[in-house]
Formats: C-alpha cells, structure tokens, sequence
C-alpha cells in the first residue's frame, strides 16, 4: 500500500480528482495519508475533512523566517513518511532539504507542456494568461518529479489541449483541467503505486511485463 501525501494551496480540484479515481478504484493499492496546506482558507482542506483524510496547514507566514519554516515542514513530512509526496497545485517551492529526503518520491501537476511556460513565475491562471500572449495553439499539462530545479526534474506523462480562438484564461484553465490534469495525475500516481514506472538514465520509463 502506497501512502501518499497531498500538498495544495487553493481549491483542491487535483486532489478532488486523486480523491474521486480512489474511490472509483481507478487508483489501487494508495493510502491518502494526509493533506497539507499553506492557505487556511484552502477549500483543500475541507475536501480533506470530508473524507476523513487529517488536513494540516504549514504556512511559511507563521515562522521568523523561511528556513525555519523549511526546518518544520521537511520535519513535519518525515513525520508523515509518506512513500509519495503529490504536489497537487502547491504554491510553495518544496525546501532543497526535503527533495534530498524525498528524492525520487515527490511528484508535481504542472499546467503546461514541459519545458513551455515553467520554471519561476509560471503557476496558476498566469501559465494560461502567457500561453494565450504567445499565441501557441497547444498547450497541456505535465507530471514530473521533482528535483532540486523549478519544473526539471523527470516527465512522467503530459497530454496536450488545444487552444481555441475565443479562449480566456479561465476557460483555458478549466479546459485544461479537464482533459489533462485530472487524468494526468490520478494515472501517474496509479502507476507509481503498482509498479508500473521507473527511471532510468533521467528518463521514466514503463516497466516490461506491466500493463
């Protein structure tokens, strides 16, 4: 059984979606350990209650300063041991000491298609705000791990949407969460937690044999 924590700063429509292919069984052999937040407002965490899952706010606001909340977040995660840390629309960069603790073991949904539109200053609505400047006609989501870059480390999987004419950014958003994200990561977790993936040479790979 694979135990997995959530990390989410807003709504929580990612985890919704990790939440939804658990109990639909389209992702097997996972635990949701906890849920954690940087936003007391996050309707995350009232998701989280909801299903009986312990939501915890960790917010860099609430410490002197930023290496003493990176101490106490990276503490409050060993506490957890989780196998799998799920960056669900977390905006708060993941501490240099918990990705070397969790190498390998904490996966990011990013609204683009990797390397377009990531990296410092590319989160939320304003990746589809840029997409839209630029004047691309596909953009998508991504799933990686994470490493001590912005947006780097390894691609799981990305799928592509296209763009269309009369496009806002919040219906780019929307659509984008709808045909990409929300498949993205319920499958990717469901893959790590049945074998099914693994990285070879900085690239990940299907396992032979596995479906």
């Amino acid at each position: 059984m694979l135990r997995i924590v959530v990390c989410v700063s807003g709504g929580g429509t990612n985890l919704q979606a990790v939440l939804d292919a658990v109990d639909a069984g389209r992702i097997t052999n996972v635990e949701i350990g906890a849920v954690i937040s940087n936003n007391a407002g996050a309707k995350a965490l009232t998701r989280a209650r909801e299903h009986g899952i312990p939501g915890i706010l960790m917010s860099p606001k609430e410490y002197a300063d930023r290496e003493a909340f990176n101490r106490a977040f990276t503490e409050e995660m060993v506490r957890l041991h989780p196998d799998l840390v799920v960056l669900a629309g977390f905006l708060v960069r993941i501490p240099p000491q918990m990705v070397e603790k969790f190498s390998g073991r904490i996966i990011n949904i990013h609204p683009s298609l990797i390397p377009s539109f990531c990296g410092v200053g590319y989160y939320g609505i304003k990746v589809h705000e840029k997409v839209l400047e630029r004047g691309v006609k596909v953009t998508g989501a991504t799933v990686h791990f994470v490493n001590e870059g912005m947006d780097e480390g390894p691609i799981i999987a990305q799928r592509a949407v296209y763009v269309e004419d009369d496009d806002t950014p919040e219906i780019l958003q929307r659509r984008v969460m709808e045909q990409a994200e929300w498949l993205l990561l319920p499958q990717a977790i469901d893959d790590i937690a049945n074998g099914r993936l693994e990285v070879v040479d900085g690239h990940v790979r299907r396992r032979e044999g596995r479906a």
